[in-house]
């Protein structure tokens, strides 16, 4: 039987790296975004994976939802017959800001993507994976380095990933008795067009800027991979993969 993996924000990025990595491990993908044009060009290019999975190429779908909408996400897996991975990848930001510069509209519109978002997809995935049978499945979410330490002036992105962690811990526990296991990568500059900034320099607790590593996004799509094709008697509560000689300790 083959498997079935959702990835949310599938349109571009760490999402569209993501989604063709578990095609490739034989996975039946579907991607989800706000942009359909975008999804359909991860669909496309799944057509040039190549066979590397044992249970050769998967394909991949598309369907357009905005995971903060609990109407829509709740419609989207009311249609799935079966889930057994789900990559909670859709994330958004800011434009960097001191805190006491922050507008509460632009903080609501972060946790409600990073945060709401995550949780009503994986709420929505825990329960269909209860109901399946065989019943159990993996979810990976998407934290961050900031799920850990903060970047300066980036608090309403600190506070929502900081959030993911506590998300992902209560899914393990609730889903340990279910075969349900949920886990989290952090992941530290893969090189996409979220961090395009740091070839050019990032700002620094000390208040200097400076340019940072970055590394090929595909790695972190490999360990996506490889994680979502362990038995779900085997958890990988966290995994951070960063670019070497990034800041992280301190952000120093």
């Amino acid at each position: 039987m083959q498997r079935i993996a959702v990835v949310t924000g599938g349109g571009s990025g760490l999402g569209r790296e993501m989604a063709l990595a578990l095609a490739g491990s034989g996975f039946q993908v579907t991607v989800t975004g706000r942009t359909e044009s975008k999804l359909l060009e991860t669909a496309a290019a799944a057509g040039e994976v190549g066979p590397v999975g044992p249970a050769g190429v998967g394909s991949v779908r598309t369907a357009v939802l905005d995971v903060s909408d609990g109407l829509a996400v709740q419609a989207f897996f009311a249609n799935l017959e079966r889930i057994d991975v789900l990559v909670n990848n859709a994330g958004t930001g800011m434009p960097a800001a001191p805190v006491e510069q922050v507008a509460e509209a632009d903080w609501r519109a972060v946790v409600d993507t990073n945060l709401t978002g995550s949780f009503l997809c994986a709420q929505a995935a825990f329960a269909l994976m209860l109901r399946q049978d065989p019943k159990g499945g993996r979810i990976i979410n998407n934290g961050s380095l900031s799920a850990h330490v903060p970047r300066p002036h980036a608090i309403a992105y600190t506070a929502s990933k900081h959030a993911v962690t506590g998300l992902t811990k209560g899914l393990e526990l609730e889903g340990r008795p279910h075969g349900i296991t949920a886990g989290q990568i952090d992941i530290g500059n893969a090189a996409t067009a979220m961090t395009e900034r740091m070839e050019q320099g990032a700002l620094q607790p000390d208040g200097s800027t400076a340019v940072e590593p970055t590394f090929d996004p595909k790695i972190v799509a490999d360990f996506v991979a490889r994680v979502a094709l362990l038995p779900t008697s085997v958890a990988v509560p966290n995994l951070t993969v960063m670019a070497a000689g990034m800041p992280y300790a301190g952000r120093g």
